[in-house]
This record gives structure tokens, C-alpha cells and sequence, in this order.
């Protein structure tokens, strides 16, 4: 009986063993957020007036569609008068009329170098607020841009 009991407690302190883990090298951050003094003032301001040509469409219903030298082809083939015209009445019936964009935050993917300028949409109606997230490129093209409810914490998705 003694033997059995000393042959479990042997068993039941091998299986109790704790693992070794071997540490893992340390992930850079994907998205690291830039200090505004960091970011680069052309680009900054060409992020602020793209996106608020688009936002402007709300109030003036004319859309001047972007160039090649001004986004990628994807975004020029997406961002249609139509598609514009259906968002426009949704937003100036919840929010009012478009007033201005306020840039909140700048991020930057290390993996592809795409810079995200967060922007504040203020609008007349005090109702929500709404964010506009511009994406540019190495290139200093728009990548995509992206309306969305405010929210204090950055998550990155295109």
C-alpha cells in the first residue's frame, strides 16, 4: 500500500511539472502613433483637404473626383458621385451640415509605411460625433479613406 501510494505521488508530481516556455522575440508594434511634430506637413495638408473635398460634397453636392497624382486607382474608382450622394443624405439628416475636419491623431503602419490621419468631423447638429480616417501611401497618394463613429482607442483596419 505504501508502495502504491509512493508510486502516485511520484506520478502526480511528474505530471505537475510546469513547462519551460522559451521566451519569444518581442513583436514591433504594427501601428505606432506619431507625435504631430513628427508627421510631414504636405502630406498632413494634402490628408485635410482630400478629405474634406469629400466630406464637402454633403453640403455643396459637387464632387471634383480625385487624380492619379492625389490617390490610387482603387480609391479614385470607388469614391463615385454615387456613392457620395447616398452617404450625404444619411449624414445631413443625422448631423446637419459638414463644418470642418479637426486632426485628432496620426498613425503609421511599420509593416507597408501607410500613414492614418484621424480627423474629428464637426458638424452643426451636436448629435454624434463622426470620425474620417484618410490613408496615405509612401507615395503620398490617398490608399482609403474611411467615415466611422468616434471612438477615443484606435483600433487599425482598413
Amino acid at each position: 500500500m505504501k508502495k502504491l501510494i509512493l508510486i502516485l505521488s511520484i506520478i502526480a508530481l511528474a505530471g505537475c511539472k510546469s513547462k519551460k516556455i522559451t521566451p519569444s522575440e518581442p513583436k514591433a508594434d504594427e501601428v505606432v502613433q506619431l507625435a504631430l511634430n513628427q508627421i510631414n506637413n504636405n502630406q498632413k495638408n494634402k490628408a485635410y483637404e482630400l478629405g474634406k473635398r469629400v466630406l464637402m460634397t454633403c453640403n455643396t453636392s459637387k464632387f471634383k473626383p480625385f487624380t492619379s497624382s492625389e490617390a490610387t486607382t482603387s480609391v479614385i474608382n470607388n469614391i463615385t458621385i454615387e456613392k457620395l450622394s447616398k452617404t450625404c443624405t444619411k449624414y445631413r439628416q443625422w448631423y446637419g451640415t459638414f463644418k470642418d475636419l479637426e486632426l485628432a491623431e496620426v498613425y503609421q503602419n511599420t509593416k507597408d509605411q501607410t500613414t492614418v490621419y484621424r480627423f474629428k468631423a464637426l458638424y452643426s447638429k451636436k448629435v454624434a460625433n463622426k470620425e474620417l480616417r484618410v490613408f496615405m501611401n509612401t507615395d503620398n497618394l490617398v490608399s482609403a479613406i474611411k467615415t466611422s463613429d468616434w471612438t477615443t482607442t484606435f483600433t487599425y483596419n482598413k
